[in-house]
């Protein structure tokens, strides 16, 4: 994991103004996920901006150069990495969806699954977002199933291996949490069968995190964050995850950046080391209005 993405004990209390034992206690009582490397506690970025009120974008930005929904570690090191000036608020696919909506965001990242059609994202857009000059492109197919503490590699194979364990959950609105729904439903599984660990985590990497922590047993999350974390990793499902793009900010500077990014051999790289990815459709046009 790189620093870069992580705070100290120190940044944190600057950030959030708090004296740094005020700090601990908030890691103590799951209020804020840590994780410990080379002695001392490292703190997700994303997770201390959250807490602030958002992941990184000020009500203050202008919505073309806002995406806000579903958190995608590959999409925001890209972000990143290909100085594209956008700001992220990475606050879950359904209040994504509805920033678009509101006009407070050029580009929405989805994973929304449809149960009656089986189909990705598109019957949302198409249902909320049909009257607006937009499209919807294909960012990657992610893997997705359940992320494990190291110890509990071969103790758990699917989800009716989860009892008596503490999982670790998405905030609501979440895609991951909409679609977790969905398969525990399909299992027969009720959710009083495990503990959920609270309070939800609120990205992906949040997820890895608490896993890596000791705070929670499994989680719901991204084959890709299996291998920087070191956990063990039961897929179950492939799921889709696209941007809704406005179409007069597809071609301003700070998407057009972001998109001649992904076309080099350092973003195709990167997925591959993180796993779990398949870009092969990206920029593919999945719906337009």
């Amino acid at each position: 994991m790189s620093e870069t993405e992580y705070l100290t004990t120190r940044e944190v209390a600057a950030l959030l103004r708090i004296k740094e034992r005020r700090v601990y206690e908030l890691v103590r009582r799951g209020e804020l996920p840590a994780t410990r490397a080379t002695g001392r506690l490292l703190f997700p970025r994303a997770a201390v901006l959250a807490r602030m009120g958002g992941t990184a974008a000020p009500e203050t930005a202008s919505p073309a150069d806002v995406l806000a929904g579903s958190h995608d570690p590959l999409l925001e090191w890209a972000l990143r990495e290909s100085a594209s000036g956008i700001a992220s608020w990475f606050d879950g696919s359904e209040a994504g969806l509805e920033r678009f909506v509101a006009r407070r965001a050029a580009v929405a990242a989805l994973h929304l699954h449809d149960a009656a059609s089986g189909d990705w994202n598109v019957p949302f857009v198409r249902a909320r977002a049909g009257h607006l000059p937009a499209v919807l492109v294909a960012w990657a197919r992610r893997g997705r199933g359940l992320l494990l503490r190291p110890e509990l590699a071969g103790r758990v194979r699917g989800l009716a291996d989860l009892r008596g364990l503490r999982v670790v959950g998405r905030q609501p609105g979440a895609g991951a949490a909409r679609l977790f729904a969905q398969l525990l439903a399909r299992a027969g599984l009720a959710a009083d069968a495990f503990t959920t660990v609270v309070p939800p985590a609120r990205t992906e990497t949040e997820v890895a995190l608490a896993l890596a922590s000791g705070t929670a047993d499994v989680g719901f999350g991204l084959e890709a964050l299996a291998r920087p974390f070191g956990l063990a990793y039961v897929p179950l499902v492939v799921e889709r995850f696209d941007l809704l793009v406005d179409r007069r900010a597809w071609f301003e500077p700070p998407l057009q950046r972001l998109w001649r990014f992904t076309r080099t051999a350092a973003f195709r790289t990167r997925a591959e080391e993180l796993g779990g990815y398949d870009i092969d459709e990206l920029g593919t046009v999945r719906w337009n209005a």
